[in-house]
């Protein structure tokens, strides 16, 4: 079977590498790089993790399942990864976060205030790669259409994080509330990422419908199982301890149905300190007890299985197609 990260990966770095300008002011795009993966902290070149690709990935599967050319997508695809490392450079703001990928985060290193402007850098140039699309043979209706489509994402993606954020400082959040944000934060831009695809394979309505449900469906059975993992997981997979999410209090799907279902456990988080070990293991047995993590399971199940039912309607043809299948039962396979 095709491998598409060894078939599309070459071609995505080097358009991303190129979207980053070689000029001055050289601290300001060095940052950038830093935050690629591409140089350490003097600027010097590194071979440090630099994510899984997985957004600009699925768009060009998408885009050759659909019959198009995935060579003239990959400004899209490019686009894509620069706009979810854009979210992260101020999501490690926000939340405060010292590392990401195992090193220290933008703004650790050099501030909030230069580790902002360079997001905002790093914004721009999401959508100059996205125009970029000219240069492949795009039509300039099609590329109207990406960019609006992109924008309504980026406002769906900041609705999620402006969601996310005020839960900190709420008691209660309901299941309802805790959907409409992973849907913003997780599932927008997958949705986006294999929307555009198909659309730049110039895929019927219909399909292009099933493809934006699919990725968002796919998006929500990976944040739930996220959140499945952020209690159960084995730390030496996931690089988090057992329990952290709960050490910290995050509203995640099944700190929300416990709050919900038990009276013991809303009353052990109550308060805004950090849990202790005891009373993360007391918080773990209280969840399982409330059916808690079979909850969470069997949402993500849901989700899992919706996405594979839009898949088989987009009706894709070919290796792309079959790798959007491999691809889908490996992402939602971590929990079991």
């Amino acid at each position: 079977m095709m491998d598409p990260f060894t078939r599309y990966l070459p071609a995505l770095e080097a358009t991303m590498r190129q979207a980053i300008p070689d000029t001055t002011p050289d601290m300001l795009y060095g940052m950038l790089r830093y935050h690629l993966g591409w140089v350490n902290t003097a600027f010097q070149p590194t071979l440090d993790k630099a994510g899984k690709r997985l957004r600009p990935v699925f768009l060009l599967l998408a885009c050759e399942a659909q019959g198009g050319d995935w060579q003239q997508a990959i400004p899209a695809a490019a686009a894509i990864e620069l706009l979810h490392n854009f979210t992260l450079i101020h999501d490690d703001i926000e939340d405060h976060d010292r590392t990401r990928r195992g090193r220290p985060t933008l703004w650790s290193v050099w501030g909030e205030p230069q580790a902002i402007n360079a997001g905002d850098a790093l914004f721009a140039l999401a959508y100059r790669s996205l125009f970029d699309l000219q240069t492949t043979g795009v039509s300039p209706e099609t590329v109207l259409r990406a960019v609006n489509l992109y924008t309504d994402a980026i406002l769906h993606i900041t609705g999620g994080q402006h969601l996310d954020l005020s839960f900190e400082a709420e008691r209660q959040v309901d299941e309802v509330t805790y959907l409409t944000m992973i849907q913003g934060k997780t599932a927008a831009l997958l949705g986006l990422a294999c929307e555009l695809g198909g659309i730049l394979a110039g895929a019927t309505e219909p399909r292009l419908a099933a493809l934006r449900e699919f990725g968002v469906e796919l998006g929500l059975a990976f944040q739930m199982q996220d959140d499945w993992l952020g209690l159960w997981g084995n730390s030496a997979q996931t690089g988090k301890p057992v329990g952290s999410d709960l050490r910290n209090r995050k509203k995640t799907l099944p700190i929300l149905h416990g709050m919900a279902h038990s009276a013991e456990f809303q009353a052990l988080i109550a308060g805004d300190a950090p849990l202790g070990d005891a009373q993360v293991t007391e918080g773990l047995i209280l969840l399982e007890a409330a059916g808690s993590q079979e909850y969470t399971r069997t949402q993500a199940l849901a989700h899992h299985q919706a996405a594979l039912a839009a898949l088989a309607r987009s009706e894709g043809t070919g290796e792309a197609q079959a790798a959007l299948y491999a691809l889908t039962e490996q992402l939602v396979g971590r929990a079991t």
